[in-house]
C-alpha cells in the first residue's frame, strides 16, 4: 500500500469549500476516479491498491455505488459556488479499473456525467491490465462513453514482467489493443524502464513491439524505487540491483529516438504522442495529465484520491473501508486540505510545466532565476531558440537533468 497521506489542515466533515475560495468560472474541470483493487501487488507499486486480502471490510462488489455518493456530495457542494463546470476529461485510474464490471465503471461515468454534465468531444480514459480487457469488455466501455484506453504493457519481455511481478502475457497486450481498436477507442500503452535485469537491448525489444501496436500514445517511465515497497526491500538486502542511472539514461535516448522515427512526438519528459498528421489531425496527447500539469481544477473520487480546485487541495482518506464508513454516515470523505503559500506554488509550477514541451513563459519565473537560463542554456539543457521566443524548453540533455533544471530556477 502507499506510504503515509500527507499533513494538511483539516477537513471539514461536510466537505465544504472555504468561504473565500475563488473559483475560475470559464477554468477547465476533470474528475478522477479511482478504483483501487489489484489481483496481485507488483514488487515496484507503491500506489493506494489493495488485494482481495487487504480490504478488510470494504466490498468490491459495492464499491460504484459508494464513490457515486462521493460524486452526489461533489455536486451538493460546487453547486453551492456557482454554475457547475462540464467535465473537459475523465479518467479511471487503479489500482486495476477494469477488475469492476464495466456496467460498474459506466454506471459511476454516467453518474459523474448527470452530476456536472461532459464537454463536446470529453476525453474519458480507463486504465487496463491486459488480461482484463475483451472486445465485449471495450464495447461496453465504449458504450458507456469512454473513449481511451490506458493499457499496462510495462515491458515485452518475460523476465523483465516478472521482475515487476507483472503477471500478463506479453501476447495479451495485443489482445486488448485490437480488442480497444476494434471499438472504436483510442489507445495508449505504458512502458516502464530499468528493471532488475533489463538490458537496452531487452528495452529495445519492448519499444519496438510497442510501436508495432501502433498506438496512439506511448507512455515511458523509468523506474523508480519508492520505500517501503517489496522492490525496495530486496534492493535493500542486495537480492536484486539498484536501478543503473546512467542504463536509464541510455534507455531514455533510445526511446526518444526510436518513438520519434516512428511518428510520435514528445510532449512531456515521460509520454509520445502520434503526430495528428497520423491520425487525420487528432490531437492524441492526453489531455486529462495535461490537466494536471497546468495545474487547472479537477476533482478525484476514491480513496486516497486528491483534488484541487481553485488552488485547495485535499485528499481523501486511504482506506476503502474508512472511504465507505464516511460516505456511509453522510460525510465528506476527506482526510485533510491544505493552500500552497507563493512560493510552493511557483516551485510546483516550474516543476510540472518546465517538463511540457511547450514550455513555459521566461517571464512566469522570479526574476533573479531568469539569470540563471543563460547558463542553463550554455549546459545544452534549454533551447536557445526557444528562449530567444520567451519560452523556457528543454532539449533531450534537459529532459534527462530536468530536476537539475528545476533547482536551478527556484533555489
Amino acid at each position: 500500500m502507499a506510504g503515509p497521506l500527507p499533513l494538511g489542515d483539516p477537513a471539514p466533515a461536510d466537505g465544504r469549500l472555504p468561504a473565500d475560495l475563488r473559483i475560475d468560472p470559464d477554468a477547465a474541470f476533470s474528475a478522477y476516479l479511482h478504483v483501487p483493487f489489484c489481483r496481485v501487488r507488483c514488487g515496484y507499486c507503491d500506489f493506494n491498491t489493495y488485494t482481495a486480502s487487504e480490504l478488510r471490510g470494504a466490498r468490491q462488489d459495492a464499491y460504484a455505488d459508494t464513490l457515486i455518493q462521493e460524486i452526489a456530495l461533489a455536486r451538493e457542494v460546487l453547486a453551492e459556488r456557482g454554475p457547475l463546470r462540464p467535465l473537459s476529461t475523465v479518467f479511471f485510474g487503479g489500482g486495476t479499473p477494469t477488475l469492476l464490471p464495466a456496467g460498474d465503471l459506466g454506471r459511476m461515468l454516467g453518474a459523474a456525467i448527470d452530476a456536472f454534465g461532459i464537454a463536446d468531444g470529453a476525453e474519458v480514459t480507463v486504465e487496463a491490465n491486459p488480461d482484463t480487457v475483451t472486445p465485449e469488455v471495450a464495447e461496453e466501455l465504449a458504450a458507456a462513453g469512454v473513449t481511451r484506453m490506458s493499457i499496462g504493457m510495462q515491458s515485452a519481455v518475460p523476465h523483465v514482467l516478472a521482475a515487476l511481478d507483472r503477471t500478463h502475457r506479453p501476447e495479451n497486450v495485443r489482445t486488448a489493443v485490437e480488442a480497444a481498436r476494434a471499438a472504436g477507442l483510442a489507445v495508449s500503452v505504458d512502458l516502464i524502464y530499468g528493471a532488475p535485469g533489463e538490458s537496452l537491448e531487452d528495452w529495445r525489444s519492448s519499444l519496438t513491439t510497442a510501436i508495432g501496436l501502433d498506438p496512439d500514445h506511448i507512455s515511458a517511465y523509468a523506474l523508480i524505487i519508492e520505500d517501503g515497497t517489496k522492490l525496495a526491500r530486496q534492493i535493500r538486502r542486495g537480492e536484486v540491483p539498484a536501478p543503473d542511472d546512467d542504463l536509464q539514461a541510455d534507455m531514455y535516448e533510445l526511446a526518444d529516438g526510436l518513438l520519434g522515427e516512428a511518428g510520435f512526438d514528445w510532449y512531456e519528459v515521460s509520454n509520445w504522442a502520434r503526430r495528428p498528421a497520423a491520425h487525420g489531425g487528432a490531437d492524441q496527447r492526453s489531455r486529462h495529465n495535461m490537466a494536471y500539469w497546468r495545474g487547472t481544477d479537477w476533482w478525484g473520487f476514491g480513496p486516497g484520491a486528491h483534488s484541487h480546485v481553485g488552488g485547495l487541495r485535499w485528499w481523501n482518506v486511504k482506506h476503502p473501508a474508512a472511504y465507505a464508513q464516511r460516505l456511509a454516515a453522510g460525510e465528506s470523505p476527506a482526510a485533510a486540505t491544505e493552500r500552497p503559500d507563493a512560493e510552493a506554488a511557483q516551485l510546483e509550477r516550474i516543476l510540472l510545466r518546465s517538463r511540457m514541451a511547450e514550455g513555459m513563459p521566461l517571464d512566469a519565473i522570479a526574476a533573479d532565476a531568469r539569470t540563471r537560463v543563460a547558463g542553463l542554456i550554455a549546459d545544452g539543457l534549454v533551447d536557445p531558440g526557444a528562449a530567444l521566443r520567451g519560452m523556457l524548453v528543454l532539449t533531450l540533455r534537459g529532459r534527462l537533468l530536468a530536476d537539475a533544471v528545476v533547482r536551478a530556477l527556484t533555489d
